[in-house]
């Protein structure tokens, strides 16, 4: 078996040939699936897969993350009336799986978040958060059941967001890799 990554010629993967081809016909995977299996294990190491979506299932979508989440209640205007609850992840661990012609943006203020949310339903599952614009704001609660061990919750002074934001050691870089 030889696995052709984009870019390059195929590997000859020696006297692991044979077990590659038994892991694929054992999982009923392609040799993109298994290496993408492969290479998430790897890269992803310690965290876990959750999946999730909106109330009405017209939005879906993955997250790579721990089992542990770290989630912000932040009382800003819109994070208080929306309740949202969140936790960060760069964007390289997330992957909308379906639904983006039905996902509508509000923004307001600086419109450096971009809060995202279902057209049929109006769950806002995810968003772009001004504190790491090059990452993504999750919603626990719209997690799907079984991935998650525990939530430890921290409030932000969101009404203070320049202060609170400055003064926090490590929100601006949740969004890394």
């Amino acid at each position: 078996a030889k696995a052709e990554p984009p870019g390059s010629g195929a590997i000859d993967l020696g006297a692991q040939s044979a077990r590659w081809a038994a892991f694929q016909e054992r999982h009923r995977l392609s040799c993109e699936e298994a290496a993408r299996l492969l290479l998430d294990a790897y890269e992803y190491r310690g965290l876990v897969k959750h999946t999730g979506g909106c109330h009405c299932g017209a939005v879906r979508f993955e997250v790579w993350a721990s089992a542990d989440l770290h989630v912000f209640n932040c009382n800003c205007s819109i994070c208080t009336k929306k309740q949202n609850r969140h936790f960060i992840v760069p964007a390289s661990r997330f992957k909308l799986l379906k639904g983006a012609d039905n996902l509508t943006t509000y923004t307001f203020n600086t419109h450096r978040a971009q809060h995202t949310f279902c057209k049929t339903c109006g769950v806002q599952s995810f968003y772009t958060p001004r504190s790491n614009p090059d990452g993504y704001g999750i919603a626990p609660h719209c997690l799907d059941d079984g991935t998650v061990q525990t939530i430890t919750t921290e409030d932000i002074n969101g009404k203070e967001w320049e202060k609170a934001v400055r003064e926090h050691k490590t929100i601006r870089d949740m969004s890394k890799p």
